[in-house]
């Protein structure tokens, strides 16, 4: 396991965990950096906008943390092996790791993960077994940081799905500054 005080001075400095192809763990901290802007550069998607209107989710937060975890690593190539998840049920258990999950008829229907430190939340990864759910979980994800006063949604990497609500990419110089910034904020996940 991944020592705690570890892992959250890494995140803190801007660097991460992710297991490789033999198992071991390494440390990245990409540049650029990509971020989903919290303020109204954030873009919902026309189609999504729509179910966003039926609402066929529920959103629930916290309740089924580790089968997030397992639901994000049932992939073809993953970097989340049983140290990773061992490590972050623990930041789980901690307070510092969160999920949102989108439920349908009573099955998690999909969700995230990721990190929270002062006033940014470092998202790890998504999954959906139902069509939108994923979307629908990160949508609520930035209303509940923007509620809370939350600085920073760093995605690590750049996907053509996170462009599409608006992910951006910075330098690692100035992200480190944001960073400095957002860690030192008094945020509340919960």
């Amino acid at each position: 396991m991944i020592a705690t005080d570890l892992l959250l001075y890494a995140y803190s400095n801007g660097a991460f965990p992710m297991a490789m192809e033999d198992g071991e763990i390494d440390w990245f901290s990409p540049d650029p950096r990509s971020v989903i802007p919290l303020d109204e550069r954030f873009h919902i998607p026309h189609g999504l906008k729509r179910v966003l209107k039926k609402n066929p989710f529920e959103i629930r937060i916290n309740t089924s943390f580790e089968e997030v975890m397992r639901c994000c690593s049932e992939r073809e190539e993953t970097w989340i092996n049983s140290e990773i998840t061992e490590s972050y049920v623990e930041l789980h258990r901690l307070g510092y790791a969160h999920s949102l999950e989108a439920w349908k008829d009573g099955q998690l229907a999909g969700g995230l993960y990721g990190v929270a430190v002062g006033g940014v939340f470092f998202g790890e990864s998504m999954f959906h077994h139902v069509t939108d759910a994923s979307k629908v979980a990160l949508c609520a994800l930035v209303s509940r940081l923007r509620e809370r006063g939350f600085a920073m949604l760093d995605t690590q990497w750049t996907t053509p799905h996170l462009k599409t609500f608006g992910c951006y990419e910075i330098r690692r110089g100035e992200y480190l500054r944001h960073l400095r910034k957002a860690t030192g904020l008094t945020c509340q996940f919960l």
